[in-house]
């Protein structure tokens, strides 16, 4: 028989204000989340969502306003009284240990079972929950030995396992292949159908219109739009988190690709365990164009980006930047070839976070003993201005900035070289980044491609990749696996590619590797 609609939402929270120095995180924000249904979250970088998602598990404390759970008042001091009142979190970076089993990891924290606790039990209890939400998860696997995918699963199940009715998902797709989104989102319906309350919080316009039943859009603390998905649409969704139209359809390349940029012959890189980290990678790039490389996590990309930029030295093979070796040669060479690097963390390797704005400019500068400071400011102001950087000035720290602006001061170092630039290295240029950032950085590129530059993208996410793309490559176990026209390139055959399940037509015939000149399938796909 059907079920009874619920009178009360699962959990609701009621003019909530969170205030950080300087900063109001949460202005009065009421969300209602009710049972058996999915809720998405929306909003910038800095919009109040993770402050919000923060205050509902627990991890941080209103300073005004209430939460109800099921119509009782609660107050949350922690994430574990989170979890007794039945909300849970799945993080985007997995919260598990590697050398623990499954069972292990489930088990582990959990003070509701005894000292002496029975693996069989809990590994009856993952296996229930694996039929019942379609998690299929092994309670005896390492975790270290599972794919991302399945880790993923295992945090879903270890939520569920300790009691959750309402489940907040955070950035859930971040790094999954096509046919794993798939899995997640009949998992996410099996939950709602059972009666769970499910949040989702996520950049993916069109994932969030796919799944969700109902929409909450933040922006600058406050809701501004909130609604049953059924009533709206991603263009509308876009507007109300930037406050103005958001153009994200991908660009064509205008015509040909020129003469070689970046060449690739039989690169390799052995790894510490003995394996080929990088084997046997042939590649060129050519002006003009963008070539995206699909892969998941752990394939090889952060090593090809890092022998192409020259800080790591290839086993063999050789890297041409416009024709000059320069494997092994050290990064400086590169750049003195031409080519420019942005690295995948932005804050970690790309940029210096205590340093200003100005001061990150000059970082890959020749600098004498004295600094123009003067001059630097000057040049970080025009920056600031050019990139629409939002800051308080050329003097502000790196790691007081959003992501998506730090990326732009990062992009613009390294595009904006007085030297030029003719081959671009770009490693997940959108991670992280709202929908206003990602318009911002995508049509950066896309000029950089329309002035000559020739482009080599790697990243994780599939939709970055076809969307910025004139042709996509899937790097699997550090060997390039497929080759495809980004236009003509299928979803389901890129997903199994990544997965390390390549059909026996290999790379593809040449027709779909190498567009004619001037064909539709030089650009990229939606």
């Amino acid at each position: 028989m059907p079920r009874a609609e619920p009178a009360v939402p699962a959990l609701e929270a009621r003019g909530v204000r969170k205030v950080f120095p300087g900063v109001v995180a949460n202005a009065g924000v009421d969300l209602a989340l009710w049972p058996g249904r999915v809720h998405a979250l929306l909003g910038e970088n800095g919009a109040g969502k993770s402050t919000l998602a923060s205050i509902l598990t627990g991890l941080y404390q209103p300073d005004g306003g209430e939460l109800r759970r099921d119509g009782r008042v609660i107050e949350l001091r922690s994430p574990r009284d989170g979890l007794a009142c039945g909300i849970g979190m799945v993080h985007q970076h997995f919260r598990l240990v590697d050398r623990f089993t499954v069972a292990e990891n489930l088990a582990l924290g959990d003070r509701r079972l005894p000292w002496r606790w029975s693996a069989r039990r809990v590994g009856e209890t993952v296996s229930a929950l694996a039929d019942r939400y379609g998690l299929p998860v092994h309670a005896r696997a390492v975790v270290g030995d599972l794919s991302v995918g399945e880790r993923q699963r295992v945090e879903i199940v270890k939520t569920l396992y300790r009691g959750a009715e309402v489940l907040l998902l955070d950035e859930p797709t971040a790094v999954l292949t096509p046919q794993e989104v798939d899995a997640l989102f009949e998992t996410v319906r099996a939950l709602a159908a059972d009666g769970k309350a499910v949040v989702f919080i996520s950049h993916k316009l069109r994932e969030v219109t796919a799944v969700s039943d109902d929409v909450t859009v933040l922006r600058d603390g406050r809701v501004v739009g909130q609604r049953a998905m059924a009533e709206s649409d991603a263009d509308e969704l876009a507007r109300l988190m930037v406050g103005r139209d958001v153009d994200l359809s991908p660009q064509r390349a205008a015509g040909p690709p020129s003469q070689p940029v970046l060449e690739l012959a039989g690169l390799g890189l052995d790894a510490v365990d003995g394996r080929g980290a990088l084997e046997g990678v042939d590649l060129t790039v050519h002006g003009g164009e963008i070539v995206g490389v699909a892969g998941v996590a752990g394939n090889g990309q952060r090593e090809l980006a890092e022998v192409v930029a020259g800080l790591r030295a290839p086993s063999h093979g050789a890297v041409r930047v416009a024709g000059r070796d320069v494997a092994g040669r050290g990064p400086q060479a590169a750049r003195a070839a031409g080519l420019a690097y942005v690295p995948e963390d932005r804050l970690g390797s790309g940029l210096a976070p205590s340093l200003s704005i100005a001061e990150n400019l000059q970082l890959t500068r020749s600098l004498s003993i004295v600094l123009d400071r003067r001059g630097a400011v000057e040049e970080a102001q025009a920056v600031i201005s050019r990139f629409d950087v939002r800051t308080t000035g050329p003097g502000a720290a790196l790691r007081d900035l959003s992501g998506g602006n730090a990326q732009k001061v990062l992009l613009a170092r390294e595009l904006e070289r007085p030297e030029g630039v003719h081959a671009i290295v770009v490693a997940a240029p959108t991670r992280g980044l709202d929908v206003g950032a990602t318009e911002f950085v995508r049509g950066l590129l896309d000029r950089r491609r329309a002035e000559g530059s020739g482009i080599l993208l790697i990243s994780e996410d599939l939709d970055e990749v076809r969307g910025l793309s004139d042709r996509i490559v899937v790097l699997s176990e550090g060997r390039l696996v497929l080759e495809r026209a980004a236009a003509t390139a299928d979803t389901t055959e890129l997903g199994l590619a990544m997965a390390g399940q390549v059909s026996a037509a290999g790379a593809g015939s040449p027709d779909d590797r190498s567009p004619e000149p001037g064909s539709d399938a030089s650009g990229g796909a939606p």
